[in-house]
């Protein structure tokens, strides 16, 4: 079965000649973008409710770019002036990059890990003596938790914004040759959605482990996964499927 449609359940790539701009140009085949769960922020009250003063910490963890809007809203919601003295410890380059929209770089004590979160844990323990508060979702990888604990560090989480399945209703009758998922609430989304979906000749592509046991819990077949030492990006992984199938 050839491919020739393509629906990756994620927001569309901001980035001009992005790896799906080329993907599309080689292979002539139809990409579309549709994120199949968003984030929605919590209300400050909610924050309190989980006895979370802004006052007593003198440390932010920020895993992603969400927990960096979300932290700086709820912040601003309960008239909190983020003082100069914070710090911010930050998963990777692109999340630090990110916190310049709220801060002015230079003027700030910012640590960045490489990219994941074990990797920015010895420089969180370094200032073992920080009071820090994790702004994250109501889904939380245990690493995170664990690491934390393991360190012996005065922290606490807040669930600042959440994970919420999109509404999908108007794909209902639309047919594509490949689904391509990220993260195992993607795979929920679409059981949510489509509670009597049957596979047939969908192929499914899947990114990461998480992914691949969720995909496979639900019961469906996966015909395409990355990373791989072949295939480190899903792009690749796409595109080696696809010169296969399409010749």
């Amino acid at each position: 079965m050839k491919v020739k449609t393509i629906l990756v359940s994620q927001p569309e790539p901001k980035i001009e000649n992005s790896p799906y701009s080329r993907l599309i140009e080689k292979e002539k085949v139809k990409v579309d973008f549709r994120p199949f769960i968003h984030v929605e922020g919590v209300q400050a009250k909610t924050v309190r409710q989980q006895k979370i003063d802004l006052n007593n910490f003198t440390a932010i963890i920020l895993t992603s770019r969400n927990s960096v809007d979300h932290f700086f809203r709820i912040a601003e919601e309960m008239r909190f002036k983020v003082p100069d003295t914070m710090k911010y410890f930050c998963q990777s380059e692109a999340v630090a990059y990110y916190l310049q929209k709220y801060v002015v770089y230079r003027k700030r004590k910012i640590y960045v890990g490489k990219r994941t979160f074990p990797e920015l844990v010895p420089l969180i323990k370094k200032y073992k003596d920080e009071k820090f508060l994790l702004p994250s979702s109501d889904t939380l990888k245990a690493i995170v938790p664990q690491a934390l604990d393991e360190l012996g560090v005065d922290w606490k989480r807040g669930i600042f914004y959440k994970t919420v399945i999109s509404d999908l209703s108007d794909l209902r009758d639309v047919y594509y040759d490949v689904l391509v998922f990220f993260s195992p609430s993607g795979i929920e989304s679409l059981l949510k959605n489509f509670p009597d979906f049957e596979q047939k000749n969908t192929r499914i592509a899947v990114f990461g482990n998480s992914t691949v046991k969720a995909a496979t819990e639900a019961g469906l077949r996966i015909d395409i996964q990355a990373p791989t030492p072949e295939t480190p990006s899903m792009t690749m992984a796409l595109q080696k499927y696809i010169t296969s199938v399409n010749k």
